[in-house]
């Protein structure tokens, strides 16, 4: 009798640790044009339609197409008295490598993951095109971050550098909550 009580019990409180749940909210974004000649942003915001659904948004202006060489470096920060890097600092050759063989950097590809269904930077070289994202949801993040890859809690920022030709042409910053 007592065995079938605590066997209840572990099944209640296996029931409980399952409905307890992290959750990642947006707090900002950052895109800025370091060479306003080759690119710069029609728009670049985080979108709060109600409580619930919060969106990120933004549209890259490509002025020297096509690109044929884009690399792309992808840094996470965590905030510890200040932003302290976390886990990745990876730089992936986008053109030669990754675009045309995803698996390539199984790292860089779950990053990519996380907006390039929002997004028209889902081919390889050249983009002849401007870059946007769309309507990248606060929900379909936090799917990606606590259940497919479980992230502690914390505020973090996404720091990316987007170097065509050699040179950084811009750097946008997604900051991100965990609790």
């Amino acid at each position: 009798m007592v065995s079938q009580i605590r066997l209840v019990q572990l099944f209640i409180f296996l029931y409980l640790i399952n409905q307890i749940s992290s959750k990642v909210e947006f707090t900002n974004i950052q895109c800025t044009a370091v060479d306003p000649e080759f690119v710069n942003f029609d728009y670049c915001f985080l979108k709060s339609v109600n409580r619930t659904y919060k969106y990120l948004s933004l549209k890259a202006k490509l002025f020297k197409i096509p690109f044929t060489k884009i690399k792309v470096n992808v840094e996470i920060f965590q905030k510890l008295n200040g932003y302290k890097p976390f886990l990745y600092n990876i730089t992936v050759d986008a053109c030669k490598t990754y675009l045309r063989n995803p698996k390539s950097n199984l790292i860089f590809q779950f990053m990519h993951n996380l907006f390039q269904s929002y997004s028209n930077m889902n081919h390889s070289c050249p983009y002849d095109h401007d870059i946007m994202l769309e309507k990248l949801s606060v929900s379909f993040i936090d799917i990606q971050l606590t259940k497919v890859l479980p992230v502690p809690r914390g505020d973090f920022m996404f720091h990316s550098n987007w170097i065509a030709y050699n040179k950084n042409r811009a750097t946008v910053n997604v900051y991100a909550s965990l609790s």
